[in-house]
């Protein structure tokens, strides 16, 4: 639905470097989604960063959203849906294989992070929309396609669909560019 990847900023390297400092494996259908088509943002909402750009960079925008997400006092807060009963952990931790990375998030306020121990050390998908968690057992490209077809996976009443092909922006990586809005291949939709 996105068609083909351009795959601009390929680098294995960058992938290492950034697992090593989190401690966990990202999603290979993931990585290679970034990997072919990040920075970008699709239909207008969702922002997908790279570990091997220097501006939208995967690694600096994991570990500043970890750490403002870690600064709330969730002993206090007891989100709805909470993550720590699937995470068998007391505490909730973001940014590490114990807890909740982040992934890829939404100008819509969602947030969608990644478990590693959750769906029994299978590892499953959390978004955070308005207060609460919403687990989904599924892999990033099912997650992201059924986000496509205007499924609610980003909690009830949060579909977002557009008819027609996917809107694909690259990210600016210079101050001042503007790239414009390409589509990917007709969906009949």
């Amino acid at each position: 639905m996105l068609g083909e990847p351009p795959s601009r900023y390929r680098d294995p390297a960058a992938w290492r470097e950034l697992e090593n400092s989190l401690g966990v494996s990202l999603p290979t259908d993931y990585k290679e989604i970034v990997d072919g088509y990040a920075p970008l943002q699709i239909n207008g909402h969702l922002y997908l960063h790279h570990p091997a750009t220097q501006r939208w960079n995967l690694g600096k925008w994991i570990r500043s959203t970890a750490d403002a997400w870690s600064q709330i006092d969730w002993d206090w807060a007891e989100p709805e849906g909470d993550p720590r009963a699937s995470l068998g952990s007391e505490e909730l931790v973001f940014g590490t294989a114990d807890g909740l990375v982040p992934l890829v998030s939404t100008d819509r306020g969602e947030t969608i992070f990644f478990a590693p121990r959750a769906n029994k050390g299978k590892g499953a998908l959390f978004v955070e929309s308005e207060g609460e968690f919403f687990e989904y057992a599924m892999t990033f490209s099912e997650w992201l396609y059924r986000w496509l077809i205007g499924e609610d996976v980003a909690g009830p009443n949060s579909s977002a669909f557009y008819p027609g092909p996917v809107a694909l922006r690259d990210l600016p990586m210079t101050p001042g560019e503007q790239p414009e809005e390409r589509y990917g291949p007709p969906r009949g939709m």
